[in-house]
């Protein structure tokens, strides 16, 4: 049976994809815990200058390196290609500073295999009220955006945690580097697929006051590279026109929330999710 075809996706089906600059700060945490949830995992190091891929030199994991930093959609796209060259049947990229917490794996794993097919988000709706107030506002923006690509709402387009099915990661012909590469992915996948996210809700995890927990600056500048997202996604809904009929499809296709808990599925979506309808 081809392996995309049998419809239970286990552990084993898994790779695990890390896109890691200069994270010795927390690398070995992030991979240490995601080979404890999933046994195949490729760290993808961009150029880092600190020593990331020493930090993970004695684990059992698949180290790719750039020589130069090339950006993070380049990290993406070299590990998603190893990944399908080990079979993965489904991909999980996750940050290597330490701002996803890799027990969230398990929880996705059972989204992907309650929504087959579905790109599963891991959105950061638990404890919001860590996100820094500009960063959620942003990532608010940048969900209503990105909605004009796909064709449908979404919650935390921007989230780094995802799950991806075989049959988006090898879409060879995305277009976007860094950051937009991500929000890309998502509308290639809808257009050229039919594909849908739905969201898992994990933590938001930030420093804060009430946390020992270190991170990095993150790589991520909201006004730069929400800036280059917006005009990607802008300039290609005025390519293909429709806008009306966009609209009525983004208003008749609800953000998709995965939560068995019922603390958010089971919520108006005005309630659940404080963004703004497109």
């Amino acid at each position: 049976m081809d392996r995309n075809s049998r419809p239970h996706l286990s552990r084993d089906d898994l790779v695990v994809v890390i896109p890691a600059l200069n994270e010795a700060l927390r690398i070995r945490d992030v991979v240490e815990g995601a080979l404890a949830e999933c046994p195949h995992v490729i760290v993808v190091d961009d150029g880092s200058d600190d020593g990331t891929a020493q930090r993970i030199a004695d684990l059992p994991v698949t180290v790719l390196r750039h020589e130069a930093r090339m950006g993070k959609g380049a990290s993406l796209r070299d590990g998603f290609a190893r990944a399908l060259e080990m079979g993965a049947r489904a991909i999980i990229s996750m940050d290597g500073d330490g701002q996803h917490r890799p027990a969230d794996i398990p929880r996705m794993l059972a989204a992907a295999n309650r929504h087959p097919g579905h790109i599963v988000i891991g959105a950061r709706l638990r404890r919001r009220s860590q996100q820094p107030i500009y960063r959620r506002l942003a990532n608010e923006f940048a969900d209503w955006g990105i909605a004009w690509g796909t064709g449908y709402q979404l919650a935390d387009s921007q989230s780094g945690q995802r799950l991806y099915p075989a049959a988006v990661a090898a879409m060879t012909d995305v277009p976007g580097e860094d950051f937009v590469f991500e929000a890309q992915v998502l509308i290639s996948a809808a257009q050229q697929l039919g594909t849908r996210c739905v969201s898992v809700p994990i933590e938001s995890r930030y420093k804060c006051v009430h946390s020992d927990e270190q991170f990095r600056p993150s790589h991520f500048k909201p006004l730069r590279d929400f800036t280059r997202i917006t005009s990607h996604v802008v300039f290609g809904v005025l390519r293909r026109g429709g806008i009306a009929e966009m609209f009525r499809r983004i208003r008749a296709n609800p953000v998709l929330i995965d939560d068995p808990s019922g603390e958010f599925a089971s919520q108006p979506l005005e309630d659940a999710l404080p963004t703004r309808s497109p």
